[in-house]
């Protein structure tokens, strides 16, 4: 059985994403290169840990990770990313009302999970094999998995920037120990690998 991780970049003070999180701006109301310049501006230099984002058997996400849309599904989102998201496998959203799966270019489906972190946990443990499965996030799935002790390693990418507000990381997580297994530094992102004890 492979590893749960999650990768989520995040300011100096702990944000994944500014306030007023909506369609016209995903991150809220900040400058989202400050967040994810370091993945697209310099891509050479973070290449190990951009690819390592997505090698997975199978991903889990929040809803407002996959898309806007609130309540029930008035409208035919289909996720940020375009026809060919970069997940090419099975995406477990977690949302709160039924949808049937949609299946997307690259071989990215996405399914929809109502009944809880655990239950896409099981969904995607079964579809992943032997290989690793990813928590996308946002910020608030991360922490519910690791709140819920069912995170393995975590891997903060922690820009130079300072957000003030928005959605924080270990918001709501108790107390625990976490190893830290690596850190490498380049101009615009520190990266920093934990793994639970």
């Amino acid at each position: 059985m492979g590893n749960v991780y999650s990768d989520i970049s995040v300011s100096a003070d702990g944000f994944a994403a500014g306030v007023n999180q909506r369609e016209e701006a995903p991150f809220g109301d900040i400058d989202e290169t400050w967040l994810h310049g370091w993945m697209f501006d310099a891509y050479e230099e973070n290449r190990v840990e951009v690819d390592a984002i997505v090698d997975s058997g199978a991903t889990v996400m929040g809803r407002n990770m996959f898309g806007p849309v609130r309540g029930e599904w008035d409208r035919d989102w289909r996720g940020w990313w375009g026809p060919n998201p970069p997940y090419h496998g099975p995406v477990f959203v977690l949302t709160h009302f039924p949808h049937e799966p949609i299946e997307m270019e690259g071989g990215t489906t996405f399914h929809f999970v109502t009944d809880g972190i655990r239950s896409a946990l099981d969904r995607a443990r079964s579809e992943a094999g032997d290989r690793n499965i990813s928590v996308a996030g946002g910020a608030g799935t991360v922490n519910q998995f690791l709140a819920a002790g069912l995170l393995d390693e975590l891997r903060l990418h922690i820009t130079p920037c300072i957000l003030g507000a928005g959605e924080r990381i270990f918001d709501g997580v108790p107390p625990q120990r976490l190893e830290q297994i690596s850190v490498r530094a380049t101009p615009m992102v520190t990266h920093v690998t934990y793994r639970r004890i």
